[in-house]
């Protein structure tokens, strides 16, 4: 599992004229290739009287998955330029489709290609892009004396408490970096005087929404 990575938050769409052509994107997460297929032919769908619906998409942690088509458009001027946006903003796990509309002017090749990539470009700016980042969930057990104090550090740290249990002693499920645990066990440590018991829990990717103007 990727310590962190980026994707969409979720379903965008945006549409822009270009010379007198429409084109639409839509954007999705997609985290099988099945997924991406069925969004691509649900927007197909739709626009069944489209000039163009071309797709793009990339799964997996290391990219394995990437299809490009141009549906019907000059070879390499649509398909992959949308691929291309996705890979340059480091995108994982997503599929864009834009449409086209024809409106009686032809770009060219270079006009395609910067029309299709600004498609996508202003479809992910619609979606919203989020970094997921693993999480490990680390549970403290502590006698009840332990409780104000620790439960105020870990509020006013930068750590996630994710859940507490109230029993015979009281365990807070607390949300840590998955490179940092090694320092919250120190830390920790320290501040109950090695009064805490600590144990390893499951991993969980966290996702946080990124400022539309961050750059990627």
């Amino acid at each position: 599992m990727l310590p962190s990575y980026y994707t969409v938050k979720g379903y965008g769409e945006q549409e822009m004229v270009i010379e007198k052509s429409r084109f639409i994107c839509y954007i999705s997460r997609a985290e099988t290739e099945e997924e991406a297929i069925a969004f691509i032919q649900q927007i197909k769908k739709k626009h069944w009287d489209a000039t163009h619906n071309c797709s793009a998409y990339l799964i997996g942690e290391h990219d394995q998955i990437q299809k490009a088509n141009d549906d019907g458009e000059p070879s390499g001027t649509a398909g992959v330029p949308m691929l291309e946006v996705l890979k340059k903003k480091g995108l994982k796990d997503t599929v864009a489709v834009v449409t086209r509309y024809f409106g009686g002017i032809k770009l060219g090749a270079g006009g395609l290609v910067r029309a299709y990539s600004r498609a996508v470009t202003e479809g992910l700016k619609a979606a919203g892009i989020v970094e997921r980042r693993l999480m490990r969930v680390m549970h403290v057990t502590i006698d009840y004396p332990w409780l104000g104090k620790v439960e105020n550090e870990l509020r006013a740290s930068t750590y996630m408490i994710k859940n507490i249990h109230y029993a015979d002693r009281v365990t807070f499920e607390v949300l840590v970096p998955e490179d940092g645990q090694s320092l919250f066990a120190e830390w920790v440590t320290e501040l109950t005087n090695g009064r805490a018991d600590l144990v390893v829990g499951a991993a969980e990717y966290r996702e946080r929404l990124l400022p539309s103007e961050t750059k990627l």
